[in-house]
Protein backbone atom coordinates (compact mmCIF):
# COMPACT_ATOMS: atom_id res chain seq x y z
CA UNK A 1 0.00 0.00 0.00
CA UNK A 2 3.00 2.30 0.37
CA UNK A 3 4.21 2.31 -3.20
CA UNK A 4 5.82 5.48 -4.59
CA UNK A 5 4.15 7.40 -7.40
CA UNK A 6 5.28 10.21 -9.67
CA UNK A 7 3.96 13.69 -10.39
CA UNK A 8 5.78 14.38 -13.61
CA UNK A 9 9.49 14.02 -12.83
CA UNK A 10 8.96 14.13 -9.06
CA UNK A 11 8.93 10.83 -7.20
CA UNK A 12 6.67 10.84 -4.15
CA UNK A 13 8.13 8.09 -2.00
CA UNK A 14 5.36 8.01 0.62
CA UNK A 15 1.81 8.10 -0.82
CA UNK A 16 0.39 10.10 2.09
CA UNK A 17 -0.34 13.76 1.36
CA UNK A 18 -1.36 16.79 3.38
CA UNK A 19 -4.42 18.51 1.91
CA UNK A 20 -4.23 22.23 1.13
CA UNK A 21 -6.34 24.12 3.67
CA UNK A 22 -6.79 27.89 3.75
CA UNK A 23 -5.46 29.36 6.97
CA UNK A 24 -3.87 26.05 8.01
CA UNK A 25 -1.30 24.67 5.58
CA UNK A 26 1.17 27.51 5.78
CA UNK A 27 4.91 26.84 5.56
CA UNK A 28 5.36 26.01 9.28
CA UNK A 29 2.61 23.40 9.21
CA UNK A 30 3.73 21.93 5.89
CA UNK A 31 7.27 21.55 7.20
CA UNK A 32 6.00 19.95 10.39
CA UNK A 33 3.85 17.40 8.57
CA UNK A 34 6.75 16.58 6.26
CA UNK A 35 8.91 15.91 9.29
CA UNK A 36 6.26 13.51 10.57
CA UNK A 37 6.09 11.53 7.35
CA UNK A 38 3.84 13.28 4.84
CA UNK A 39 5.16 12.44 1.40
CA UNK A 40 3.54 15.39 -0.39
CA UNK A 41 2.29 18.77 0.83
CA UNK A 42 0.43 21.58 -0.93
CA UNK A 43 0.21 25.28 -0.13
CA UNK A 44 -2.89 27.18 0.85
CA UNK A 45 -4.82 28.29 -2.22
CA UNK A 46 -4.08 31.69 -3.73
CA UNK A 47 -6.46 33.65 -5.93
CA UNK A 48 -5.76 33.61 -9.65
CA UNK A 49 -6.03 37.40 -9.86
CA UNK A 50 -2.38 38.41 -9.45
CA UNK A 51 -3.48 42.00 -8.76
CA UNK A 52 -4.55 40.77 -5.31
CA UNK A 53 -1.17 39.31 -4.45
CA UNK A 54 0.06 42.45 -2.69
CA UNK A 55 -2.08 41.76 0.38
CA UNK A 56 -0.44 40.50 3.57
CA UNK A 57 -2.34 37.21 3.37
CA UNK A 58 -1.29 36.49 -0.21
CA UNK A 59 2.27 37.60 0.47
CA UNK A 60 2.64 35.05 3.28
CA UNK A 61 1.20 32.31 1.12
CA UNK A 62 3.42 33.19 -1.82
CA UNK A 63 6.52 33.33 0.35
CA UNK A 64 5.81 29.83 1.50
CA UNK A 65 6.79 28.24 -1.81
CA UNK A 66 9.21 30.76 -3.30
CA UNK A 67 12.72 29.69 -4.21
CA UNK A 68 14.06 31.66 -1.24
CA UNK A 69 11.80 29.91 1.26
CA UNK A 70 13.95 28.41 3.98
CA UNK A 71 13.32 24.72 4.47
CA UNK A 72 10.32 24.51 2.16
CA UNK A 73 9.93 20.83 1.28
CA UNK A 74 10.27 19.89 -2.37
CA UNK A 75 8.58 19.59 -4.68
CA UNK A 76 7.15 23.04 -3.92
CA UNK A 77 3.46 22.84 -4.83
CA UNK A 78 1.12 25.82 -4.95
CA UNK A 79 -2.64 25.70 -5.35
CA UNK A 80 -4.49 28.32 -7.37
CA UNK A 81 -8.21 28.98 -7.54
CA UNK A 82 -10.24 30.93 -10.09
CA UNK A 83 -12.83 30.86 -12.84
CA UNK A 84 -11.16 32.52 -15.84
CA UNK A 85 -8.91 30.37 -18.01
CA UNK A 86 -6.50 33.12 -19.03
CA UNK A 87 -6.28 34.51 -15.51
CA UNK A 88 -5.56 31.04 -14.17
CA UNK A 89 -2.83 30.57 -16.78
CA UNK A 90 -1.26 33.90 -15.84
CA UNK A 91 -1.34 32.98 -12.15
CA UNK A 92 0.28 29.63 -12.87
CA UNK A 93 3.11 31.29 -14.81
CA UNK A 94 3.65 33.79 -12.00
CA UNK A 95 3.79 31.00 -9.42
CA UNK A 96 6.40 29.12 -11.43
CA UNK A 97 8.48 32.28 -11.78
CA UNK A 98 8.42 32.58 -7.99
CA UNK A 99 9.62 29.01 -7.56
CA UNK A 100 6.63 26.67 -7.67
CA UNK A 101 7.61 23.26 -9.04
CA UNK A 102 4.05 21.90 -9.30
CA UNK A 103 0.83 23.86 -9.83
CA UNK A 104 -2.34 22.46 -8.29
CA UNK A 105 -5.78 23.63 -9.42
CA UNK A 106 -8.59 23.93 -6.88
CA UNK A 107 -11.91 22.63 -8.14
CA UNK A 108 -12.95 21.26 -4.78
CA UNK A 109 -13.47 24.17 -2.38
CA UNK A 110 -17.18 24.34 -1.41
CA UNK A 111 -16.98 27.73 0.34
CA UNK A 112 -19.77 30.11 -0.66
CA UNK A 113 -17.42 33.04 -1.31
CA UNK A 114 -15.48 30.87 -3.76
CA UNK A 115 -18.43 29.14 -5.42
CA UNK A 116 -20.35 32.41 -5.85
CA UNK A 117 -17.67 33.39 -8.36
CA UNK A 118 -18.08 30.06 -10.19
CA UNK A 119 -14.71 28.92 -8.86
CA UNK A 120 -13.66 25.93 -6.76
CA UNK A 121 -16.19 23.10 -6.86
CA UNK A 122 -18.77 25.33 -8.58
CA UNK A 123 -16.84 24.71 -11.81
CA UNK A 124 -18.10 21.12 -11.81
CA UNK A 125 -21.36 22.44 -13.24
CA UNK A 126 -19.58 23.45 -16.45
CA UNK A 127 -17.45 20.65 -17.89
CA UNK A 128 -16.56 22.73 -20.94
CA UNK A 129 -15.13 25.48 -18.74
CA UNK A 130 -13.27 22.85 -16.68
CA UNK A 131 -11.56 21.64 -19.85
CA UNK A 132 -10.77 25.20 -20.95
CA UNK A 133 -9.13 26.09 -17.63
CA UNK A 134 -7.14 22.87 -17.39
CA UNK A 135 -5.91 23.13 -20.96
CA UNK A 136 -4.87 26.76 -20.53
CA UNK A 137 -2.95 26.16 -17.31
CA UNK A 138 -1.16 23.05 -18.60
CA UNK A 139 -0.13 24.91 -21.77
CA UNK A 140 1.06 27.93 -19.78
CA UNK A 141 3.70 26.24 -17.65
CA UNK A 142 6.50 23.76 -18.06
CA UNK A 143 5.88 22.08 -14.70
CA UNK A 144 3.38 19.36 -13.75
CA UNK A 145 -0.19 20.48 -13.13
CA UNK A 146 -2.45 18.59 -10.72
CA UNK A 147 -6.13 18.87 -9.84
CA UNK A 148 -8.07 18.59 -6.59
CA UNK A 149 -11.80 18.17 -7.05
CA UNK A 150 -14.95 16.51 -5.75
CA UNK A 151 -17.28 13.73 -6.87
CA UNK A 152 -19.74 16.17 -8.42
CA UNK A 153 -21.96 19.20 -7.97
CA UNK A 154 -24.62 17.44 -5.90
CA UNK A 155 -25.63 13.81 -5.19
CA UNK A 156 -27.88 13.82 -8.25
CA UNK A 157 -25.02 15.01 -10.45
CA UNK A 158 -21.92 13.01 -9.60
CA UNK A 159 -19.79 13.67 -12.66
CA UNK A 160 -16.46 12.91 -11.01
CA UNK A 161 -15.58 10.20 -13.53
CA UNK A 162 -16.18 12.53 -16.49
CA UNK A 163 -14.18 15.30 -14.81
CA UNK A 164 -11.32 12.86 -14.21
CA UNK A 165 -11.25 11.79 -17.86
CA UNK A 166 -11.32 15.42 -18.96
CA UNK A 167 -8.43 16.16 -16.61
CA UNK A 168 -6.33 13.31 -17.97
CA UNK A 169 -7.06 14.33 -21.56
CA UNK A 170 -6.01 17.92 -20.76
CA UNK A 171 -2.63 16.84 -19.40
CA UNK A 172 -3.26 16.80 -15.64
CA UNK A 173 -0.61 14.57 -14.05
CA UNK A 174 -2.20 13.73 -10.70
CA UNK A 175 -5.74 13.89 -9.39
CA UNK A 176 -7.08 14.22 -5.84
CA UNK A 177 -10.72 13.29 -5.38
CA UNK A 178 -12.66 14.32 -2.26
CA UNK A 179 -15.47 11.89 -1.52
CA UNK A 180 -18.22 14.50 -1.31
CA UNK A 181 -20.12 16.68 -3.76
CA UNK A 182 -20.09 20.45 -3.57
CA UNK A 183 -23.60 20.39 -2.08
CA UNK A 184 -22.40 18.09 0.71
CA UNK A 185 -19.75 20.61 1.80
CA UNK A 186 -18.19 18.80 4.79
CA UNK A 187 -21.42 17.30 6.10
CA UNK A 188 -22.22 13.63 6.37
CA UNK A 189 -19.79 10.86 5.60
CA UNK A 190 -17.52 10.80 2.58
CA UNK A 191 -18.30 8.11 0.00
CA UNK A 192 -15.57 6.24 -1.80
CA UNK A 193 -17.41 4.33 -4.54
CA UNK A 194 -17.10 7.28 -6.93
CA UNK A 195 -13.40 7.59 -6.14
CA UNK A 196 -12.94 3.88 -6.92
CA UNK A 197 -14.70 4.41 -10.26
CA UNK A 198 -12.44 7.38 -11.00
CA UNK A 199 -9.34 5.31 -10.29
CA UNK A 200 -10.56 2.67 -12.75
CA UNK A 201 -11.31 5.30 -15.40
CA UNK A 202 -7.91 7.00 -15.68
CA UNK A 203 -4.24 6.11 -15.87
CA UNK A 204 -2.77 9.02 -13.88
CA UNK A 205 -2.16 8.77 -10.11
CA UNK A 206 -5.29 9.29 -8.02
CA UNK A 207 -5.35 10.16 -4.31
CA UNK A 208 -8.44 9.65 -2.15
CA UNK A 209 -9.47 12.42 0.25
CA UNK A 210 -12.20 12.86 2.83
CA UNK A 211 -12.66 11.74 6.46
CA UNK A 212 -9.27 10.02 6.67
CA UNK A 213 -8.54 10.50 10.35
CA UNK A 214 -6.82 7.28 11.46
CA UNK A 215 -4.43 4.63 10.16
CA UNK A 216 -7.30 2.13 9.98
CA UNK A 217 -9.38 4.53 7.90
CA UNK A 218 -6.44 5.11 5.56
CA UNK A 219 -6.11 1.37 5.01
CA UNK A 220 -9.85 0.96 4.47
CA UNK A 221 -9.95 3.75 1.88
CA UNK A 222 -6.88 2.48 0.04
CA UNK A 223 -8.34 -1.03 -0.19
CA UNK A 224 -11.79 0.19 -1.20
CA UNK A 225 -10.69 2.65 -3.86
CA UNK A 226 -7.49 1.08 -5.18
CA UNK A 227 -6.00 4.57 -5.22
CA UNK A 228 -2.31 5.36 -5.40
CA UNK A 229 -2.41 7.16 -2.06
CA UNK A 230 -4.50 9.16 0.36
CA UNK A 231 -4.68 12.84 1.32
CA UNK A 232 -5.50 13.88 4.88
CA UNK A 233 -6.80 17.31 5.81
CA UNK A 234 -8.76 17.84 9.01
CA UNK A 235 -7.39 14.55 10.33
CA UNK A 236 -4.00 16.23 10.66
CA UNK A 237 -5.28 19.19 12.72
CA UNK A 238 -3.38 19.13 15.99
CA UNK A 239 -1.96 15.73 15.10
CA UNK A 240 0.83 15.96 12.50
CA UNK A 241 2.08 12.55 13.66
CA UNK A 242 -0.92 10.93 11.94
CA UNK A 243 1.35 10.43 8.92
CA UNK A 244 4.00 8.58 10.93
CA UNK A 245 1.35 6.47 12.64
CA UNK A 246 -0.26 5.58 9.31
CA UNK A 247 3.04 4.62 7.70
CA UNK A 248 3.85 2.34 10.63
CA UNK A 249 0.40 0.72 10.66
CA UNK A 250 0.31 0.06 6.92
CA UNK A 251 3.82 -1.38 7.07
CA UNK A 252 3.52 -3.53 10.19
CA UNK A 253 -0.20 -3.89 11.03
CA UNK A 254 0.72 -2.62 14.48
CA UNK A 255 -0.03 0.66 16.23
CA UNK A 256 2.62 2.95 17.61
CA UNK A 257 2.04 4.19 21.15
CA UNK A 258 0.69 7.75 21.25
CA UNK A 259 3.21 10.53 21.81
CA UNK A 260 4.02 11.26 25.43
CA UNK A 261 3.20 14.57 27.08
CA UNK A 262 6.86 15.57 26.71
CA UNK A 263 6.87 14.69 22.99
CA UNK A 264 3.65 16.61 22.36
CA UNK A 265 5.02 19.62 24.24
CA UNK A 266 8.17 19.58 22.11
CA UNK A 267 6.14 19.42 18.90
CA UNK A 268 3.86 22.28 19.94
CA UNK A 269 6.70 24.49 21.16
CA UNK A 270 8.59 24.04 17.90
CA UNK A 271 5.44 24.73 15.91
CA UNK A 272 4.73 27.92 17.84
CA UNK A 273 8.29 29.18 17.38
CA UNK A 274 7.95 28.58 13.63
CA UNK A 275 4.68 30.54 13.58
CA UNK A 276 6.23 33.51 15.42
CA UNK A 277 9.17 33.52 13.02
CA UNK A 278 7.01 33.21 9.91
CA UNK A 279 4.23 35.70 10.71
CA UNK A 280 5.85 37.95 13.29
CA UNK A 281 4.78 38.13 16.92
CA UNK A 282 1.36 39.78 16.45
CA UNK A 283 0.01 37.42 13.78
CA UNK A 284 1.96 34.44 15.07
CA UNK A 285 0.26 34.63 18.45
CA UNK A 286 -3.13 34.48 16.78
CA UNK A 287 -2.32 31.57 14.51
CA UNK A 288 -0.88 29.79 17.54
CA UNK A 289 -4.24 29.96 19.32
CA UNK A 290 -6.00 28.12 16.52
CA UNK A 291 -3.41 25.35 16.36
CA UNK A 292 -3.18 24.98 20.13
CA UNK A 293 -6.94 24.43 20.28
CA UNK A 294 -6.57 21.53 17.84
CA UNK A 295 -3.64 20.09 19.76
CA UNK A 296 -5.63 20.03 22.99
CA UNK A 297 -8.14 17.66 21.35
CA UNK A 298 -5.39 15.03 21.25
CA UNK A 299 -3.66 15.63 24.58
CA UNK A 300 -3.05 12.35 26.43
CA UNK A 301 -5.50 11.61 29.24
CA UNK A 302 -7.51 14.78 28.61
CA UNK A 303 -11.28 15.11 28.75
CA UNK A 304 -13.18 17.41 26.41
CA UNK A 305 -13.97 19.93 29.20
CA UNK A 306 -10.30 20.00 30.19
CA UNK A 307 -9.23 20.58 26.59
CA UNK A 308 -11.74 23.41 26.22
CA UNK A 309 -10.53 25.03 29.43
CA UNK A 310 -6.91 24.83 28.28
CA UNK A 311 -7.81 26.53 25.01
CA UNK A 312 -9.72 29.31 26.74
CA UNK A 313 -6.78 30.05 28.99
CA UNK A 314 -4.27 29.91 26.13
CA UNK A 315 -6.34 32.35 24.07
CA UNK A 316 -5.94 35.00 26.76
CA UNK A 317 -2.12 34.92 26.66
CA UNK A 318 -0.52 37.93 24.99
CA UNK A 319 3.17 37.12 24.48
CA UNK A 320 5.13 34.22 22.95
CA UNK A 321 6.83 33.66 26.31
CA UNK A 322 3.49 33.26 28.06
CA UNK A 323 2.22 30.86 25.40
CA UNK A 324 5.36 28.73 25.53
CA UNK A 325 5.38 28.63 29.32
CA UNK A 326 1.76 27.53 29.36
CA UNK A 327 2.44 24.74 26.87
CA UNK A 328 5.28 23.53 29.03
CA UNK A 329 3.28 23.67 32.25
CA UNK A 330 -0.05 22.39 30.91
CA UNK A 331 1.46 19.23 29.51
CA UNK A 332 2.94 18.05 32.76
CA UNK A 333 1.26 14.87 33.96
CA UNK A 334 -0.49 16.86 36.68
CA UNK A 335 -1.66 19.65 34.37
CA UNK A 336 -5.27 18.89 35.23
CA UNK A 337 -4.76 20.66 38.54
CA UNK A 338 -4.10 23.90 36.67
CA UNK A 339 -7.63 24.02 35.32
CA UNK A 340 -9.54 22.01 37.90
CA UNK A 341 -11.21 25.06 39.35
CA UNK A 342 -12.26 26.43 35.98
CA UNK A 343 -13.69 23.10 34.81
CA UNK A 344 -15.73 22.73 37.96
CA UNK A 345 -17.03 26.26 37.63
CA UNK A 346 -17.97 25.82 33.97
Amino acid sequence: MLKPFHIGPYRIDTPLALAPMAGVTDRPFRQLCKQWGAGHVVSEMVASDVRLWNSRKSASRLDGYSQSAMGEPEPRTVQIVGYDAQMMAEAARACVELGAQIVDINMGCPAKKVCNRLAGSALLQDEKLVAEILTSVVAAVGVPVTLKTRTGWNPENRNGVRIARIAEDCGIQMLVMHGRTRADKYMGAAEYDTIAAVKQAVHIPVLANGDIDSPEKAEKVLVHTGCDGIMAGRGAHGRPWIFRDTIHFLSTREHLPPPSCAEVATVIQGHLEALYAFYGEFQGLRFARKHFGWYTEHFPHTTQPEAAALSRHFNKLETPAQQQAFVRDSLQESFGLLIEGEVRAA
